[in-house]
Order: structure tokens, then C-alpha cells, then sequence
């Protein structure tokens, strides 16, 4: 192996106080007590936690830390930090470096400055973070020192979750409860043993020359143009998608990975999108919570490499009108209590029927609750996105692929049907057909698409944390396998065998859920009618989509199996209705600032340079008629520009939707105007300087 490589390998990990680590920082018994915590779910031992606390700061001094922090998730969709040295005087005028246990495992940080949603009033100050073993501790360095960020949750006085991760944790443990109870049913010793999803959270994000963004009022404020008309062309050649990158890029994307990998992050592919100046990095997958942090770090290193770099890196959904926007491929599996994946076929007839089972599951699942993962994903920035250009749409369908897709029809029809040929596997149960090794091709207009062994949601938004779509897929696939269990140990008791009885629950789910599967295109008007027929929700705006969020149904699934109680819930709905209803006013805001402030005056500015002109060449008796013609539509476009910002300003104080479609009225307006002004006039970057000045 080449030096750089090893170089790369050594690196991996190194700002990780991983397992690697603590085998050279801990005692053998600390580790092992530790270990099983972080491996098999075991309560952690508090007696341990002074040893790890001081082997914790051992380790980040060692690594130019000097303080440490508790590393949260608030409602804010982004992450916090509180820095504590571990600076303590002493008697003698001195000082020591100290680091407890007590301070490892609980933080104190103020709670009543984050969103609650009425969880907790804003005199009540008292918050706590709690140590997550399961998450490494890391170190975040600067140049002349760093951080240790402990991983925890975050919650209330009363223990009220104020945070992403707890109900995420909790959703975790309610789907392994019932995986390991499906994987007792099939015969798989679970005794000691617990189940997990996993991860690939595939991350859009788009690279804009600093100097530009820094002439671009509404991208520093608002992550998106507010104006600018499309460019001749864009991404209609399809020439960006996996084209050779750029070495101004290639460079970036270098030293991101080594930044990534230093932090443990399995960073693994990197492209060019569809999008001129979009790209994508895709990390190897790994277990849901650490995935969860991991995407959750990668957004912070992508915009602080970036700016190294003299970029702006563009998490918004939509930061450009008419070509693709930025989303999140939640790419999810789970792990059985055999160390198995699940979701992929096995190699005899019983996984294979497992398989199956957890494939109708997921059907079930989703059909039950289509409208709560349109609202899992629901937010201002993706209400631009879905429906449009590569992005699934608002409504919630389910791809199996055509081969799959042939096999659940024969499950329904009750007879044992034949793949087409090629290699396929048996299923051991007669009423069962073959299912097919190479299940499904691609279709990258679902929202919920089967890709061979994972099902990968599209709709997730490049700015969100994963959190939230993830604890809707854990907890509607934990009710989704409760019943099926249920159903199973009923039968059982009275039939006794598996192999008989896992048919007919099949069967039935099919039959009554199969409204959900869709293998066409998502993107035509057709589906629309159709999936109307078929009595499907079509949310395309996040204040419908949010409305499941308060209903009796989705209260009593969380409540169910302990995710999030009804106060909980309902607080995350007021949280995220404000932020949608705070964006777009900050939107509309700067969008009026900008129109009169930049655009209006560039126009009249304009506007006076072609009545100067029309009055010259009239002296000189030489026809202005083409000049007045212009004038005449710089004008008109300048006249409907000042009304469309009186539209807005009176629309400010109205709901979001009613600003949004004064906001494109008055756009229209500020675009044409574009199209028309001499460039050393008009005062905003344009598309084309932002998209291919890379």
C-alpha cells in the first residue's frame, strides 16, 4: 500500500474517542462495561464513569482540546454546543485540568432560549443534556486549540424530550422490540441480542463562489434566490451529472474527506448532481443513531471546508428556481438479531420468507401512515422542491421494482407463481412464489423506493436533520410488525406451524394495503388523478402536511410504543408550523428589501439612461422609436415591480402561503427586469455567473 494510503488509514477515526481508542485509555474491566453498553444496549454501569471521564480528558488534551462540550440536537433542526474548560484553580494560585464523571454523564445548559413549543415557558431556564454512550465523543479542532463534544440528549425539568435524539433513541428501541419478536416467531435466538436500523444518508448540496453569495442579499439570509431569471442553459444538456470534476472542486471534496475521515465519518462516494455547481457525497452505511450524527456533522464540515475553499456551501433545498434542488436520500435497512440485514434475500428458503414478511411490513406500515411521513419531511425550503426536477412527490407511494412487485400480486392472488427465469430462490412455503435474486431496477421519482436490500425515502429534505423521517419509519414499521405478530402468535397457537399461517397474514396485508404501490412515474398528472382514486393524500405545502401531527391516530401510535407523548407531539407541531411561518416572513422581508433597496433602483437608474438617450437622438432627428418601445416595457415591468412589493408588504402579516404567492408576483416582475437591464447595471450575480463560476 502507497504512503498516502496508509497515511489515510492511520488517520481514519483519530479525532474519535472510539473503541480503538478506549482499549488504550481505559482499564480492561472499564472497557468491557463500556463495550456492552455501546454494543448490545446494556444499562450503563455509573460506577464506571469517573474512569471514563478521566481517560475522556486524558485523550483530548493529548489532542490540543481545552474544553469540553455536551453536543445536542434541539428542535432547531441544527446542533449546540455550551464549551466548558476544564480549566479548575487550585489552593496554591495554580491550576489543574479536572474532568468528572458527573460532568460526562449530565449537563445543564439553559433550556428556555430553544424551541419547546410550549413544552416549557420561557422563565423556566432548567434544561438537561444526557450523556449517549452509543454516539462517540469526538474532538472539533480550531487552530490553536479544540472542543470534546460528548453526544447526548437534551430534554426539560420534568423530562419532557426537547431534543431530535431522544425520540429517535426511543423510536429505536420500540422497532427492535419487535424485530427480536419476529425473529423469535422464525426461530432466531434473540436472548441477549438486540436489532438496530441502519443508515446511508446520501447528502445534495450545491458550491457557490464566496464573492458572489457575499453580493447576494437573500442566499445569506434565506439559503435561496428570492430573484433571478433561469439562464439559456443550465441542466438541460445533462452534461454535469458524473462529469468530470473540476480541480477547484476535486480539491474542496479532497480535503473533505480527510476532514471527514479524521472524525470517523465512512465518507465513500463523491459526483457531480445534475445541477450545474451540485454535487452529492454518500458515506458507507452504519447504525441509525450514529448515522443520525455523523449527517449532522457533515453539514457543519461541508460549509467550514467550503469556506476554506472561497465557497459558499448551499444546503437549501431549492436555492435556485428551475433546475434540480438538494435532497437527503434516507437510505434505511435493519438489522436483525442475527446480525442480518433484513431486507435483503437470504439464501434459504426460510430468510426468504422473512424477507417477505418484513416487505409487507413495510407496505402496511406506510400505507397506515402515509400522511405522517409527508409530514416527517415537511418544511418551507422542501415545499419547493417535491414534485419537480429528479424530487419524489408529496404524495407517499411505495417501489418495489417489477419482479417484487409480480411476487406480492402472487401473494395476493394465494398461488405459488414463477420468476421469470434466471436465478432465483426458493421460499420453502408452498403457497409462497419464487422470489428473484435481482428484485428491482431504480426509480428516482418515488418517494419510497425498494433499491435491492434497503428501502431508500427520496422526499427528505438536504437541510434536515435525519432525526425526524427516521423515528416516523421506525415507530410505523414497530406498529406494522406488532400486529403481524400478533397475528402470527395467535394463528400459531391454534395451527402451530409458521409455514402455514404466514401465508394468509400476507396475504391480507396486500390485499388491503396495495393501494400504496406505485411503479410508474410519480412526476405525471395521471398519478395525480390516480392516486386520488386510490384515496392517497396529496400535501404539497407543509401546513397541510403538518395537520396528522395533531390527530387522535398519530397521538396513540407514539404514545403506543413510548416515542413522543401527546404533549411532546403536540409541541413538535407548534415548533415546526412557527419555523415554516418565520422563514417565509424572513423570506418576504428581505425579498422587499432587496426590490426596493437593489432592484428598483437599478431599473430607474435605467430608466433614466434611456429617457436621456430617446431625448438626445430626437435632437438629432434620428428615430427613438425602438428606445421608446423599451422604455415603454422597462416601465410597465418597473410599475408592476412597485406594486407587487405594496402586494407583499401588505401580505406580511397574512399566513405563509398568501406572502409566497405575492413574493412570485413581485418576482416576476424583478425577473423580467433582469432579462432587460445591461449587465454593468444590474446589480445582483446572476444564475449563469453563480452556477458555472465554480
Amino acid at each position: 500500500m502507497d504512503t498516502l494510503g496508509k497515511k489515510v488509514i492511520e488517520e481514519f477515526g483519530e479525532n474519535v474517542f472510539n473503541m480503538k481508542m478506549m482499549r488504550n485509555y481505559l482499564s480492561e474491566g472499564t472497557f468491557e462495561s463500556l463495550s456492552a453498553t455501546i454494543r448490545a444496549g446494556d444499562t450503563l454501569d455509573s460506577e464506571i464513569a469517573d474512569d471514563v471521564a478521566e481517560a475522556m480528558k486524558t485523550w483530548a488534551l493529548e489532542m490540543g482540546a481545552t474544553h469540553f462540550t455536551h453536543w445536542f440536537q434541539p428542535l432547531t433542526g441544527a446542533t449546540a454546543e455550551k464549551h466548558e474548560s476544564f480549566l479548575v484553580p487550585n489552593h496554591d494560585g495554580g491550576a489543574l485540568m479536572k474532568f468528572s464523571g458527573k460532568e460526562l454523564i449530565q449537563g445543564e445548559p439553559d433550556a428556555s432560549s430553544f424551541p419547546s413549543g410550549g413544552l416549557r415557558e420561557t422563565f423556566e431556564a432548567r434544561g438537561y443534556t444526557a450523556w449517549d454512550p452509543t454516539s462517540p465523543a469526538f474532538i472539533k479542532e480550531c487552530a490553536n486549540g479544540g472542543v470534546l463534544c460528548i453526544p447526548t440528549v437534551f430534554c426539560g425539568y420534568k423530562g419532557e424530550a426537547l431534543d431530535k435524539k431522544t425520540p429517535l433513541l426511543r423510536s429505536m428501541d420500540a422497532l427492535s422490540k419487535q424485530l427480536c419478536r419476529l425473529g423469535n416467531l422464525f426461530g432466531i435466538d434473540n436472548k441477549g441480542k438486540r436489532a438496530y436500523a441502519t443508515l446511508g444518508a446520501e447528502q445534495e448540496y450545491f458550491l457557490v463562489d464566496k464573492k458572489l453569495v457575499s453580493r447576494r442579499l437573500d442566499l445569506i439570509q434565506t439559503g435561496r434566490t428570492l430573484f433571478g431569471c433561469s439562464p439559456a442553459k443550465h441542466q438541460q444538456m445533462e452534461d454535469h451529472y458524473f462529469g468530470a470534476i473540476k480541480l477547484r472542486v476535486m480539491e474542496f471534496m479532497t480535503d473533505l474527506d480527510h476532514e471527514l475521515w479524521r472524525m470517523g465519518i465512512p465518507a465513500k462516494t463523491r459526483h457531480n448532481e445534475v445541477a450545474p455547481a451540485q454535487f452529492e457525497l454518500a458515506p458507507v452505511f452504519e447504525e441509525l443513531n450514529l448515522a443520525v450524527d455523523h449527517n449532522m456533522i457533515v453539514m457543519e464540515v461541508l460549509q467550514s471546508v467550503a469556506d476554506k475553499h472561497g465557497f459558499v456551501c448551499l444546503l437549501h433545498e431549492k436555492p435556485f428556481a428551475g433546475v434540480n434542488g438538494s435532497g437527503k436520500h434516507n437510505n434505511w435497512a435493519v438489522c436483525g438479531p442475527d446480525g442480518k440485514n433484513w431486507l435483503s434475500p437470504g439464501k434459504n428458503p426460510h430468510e426468504n420468507a422473512k424477507f417477505l414478511t418484513m416487505i409487507c411490513a413495510l407496505i402496511q406500515a406506510v400505507d397506515d401512515h402515509s400522511e405522517l411521513l409527508r409530514a416527517s419531511v415537511a418544511s418551507a425550503g422542501n415545499d419547493h422542491r417535491l414534485g419537480a426536477n429528479e424530487a419524489p412527490p408529496a404524495i407517499m407511494s411505495v417501489y418495489l421494482g417489477h419482479d417484487l412487485t409480480e411476487i406480492i400480486k402472487q401473494i395476493e392472488n394465494g398461488v405459488k407463481g414463477s420468476s421469470r427465469k434466471g436465478d432465483s430462490i426458493e421460499l420453502g412455503v408452498s403457497s409462497l412464489p419464487l422470489l428473484p435474486r435481482h428484485t428491482t431496477d431504480r426509480n428516482r421519482t418515488s418517494p419510497l423506493a425498494f433499491t435491492g436490500n434497503k428501502f431508500e425515502f427520496r422526499a427528505v429534505g438536504s437541510k434536515q436533520s435525519c432525526a425526524g423521517p427516521n423515528v416516523v419509519m421506525n415507530t410505523i414499521m414497530a406498529e406494522a410488525l406488532d400486529t403481524i405478530c400478533t397475528r402470527l402468535e395467535k394463528q400459531m397457537a391454534e395451527d402451530g406451524n409458521l409455514a402455514d399461517v404466514l401465508p394468509g397474514v400476507l396475504q391480507g396485508i396486500v390485499k388491503k394495503h396495495k393501494r400504496i404501490l406505485f411503479d410508474g412515474d410519480n412526476y405525471t398528472d395521471d398519478w395525480v388523478t390516480e392516486a386520488k382514486a386510490r384515496g392517497l393524500a396529496n400535501l404539497p405545502v407543509t401546513p397541510e402536511a403538518l395537520k396528522p401531527l395533531q390527530t387522535e391516530k398519530i397521538r396513540n401510535l407514539f404514545s403506543k410504543y413510548g416515542v413522543l407523548s401527546e404533549a411532546e407531539l403536540e409541541s413538535r407541531y407548534e415548533v415546526y408550523m412557527e419555523q415554516y411561518e418565520k422563514q417565509i416572513a424572513i423570506e418576504a422581508k428581505t425579498a422587499v428589501h432587496m426590490a426596493k433597496t437593489i432592484i428598483m433602483p437599478a431599473a430607474i437608474r435605467y430608466q433614466l439612461q434611456l429617457s436621456e438617450t430617446i431625448i438626445n437622438l430626437e435632437k438629432c432627428n434620428i428615430s427613438a422609436s425602438g428606445n421608446k418601445e423599451l422604455l415603454t416595457v422597462i416601465s410597465s415591468e418597473l410599475d408592476n415591480l412597485v406594486k407587487g412589493i405594496d402586494v407583499l408588504e401588505r401580505s406580511i402579516d397574512l399566513d405563509g402561503i398568501n406572502k409566497l404567492s405575492a413574493m412570485e408576483k413581485m418576482r416576476d416582475a424583478a425577473d423580467s427586469l433582469e432579462k432587460m437591464i445591461p449587465n454593468d447595471i444590474w446589480p445582483l450575480p446572476s444564475y449563469a455567473e453563480m452556477l458555472f463560476m465554480v
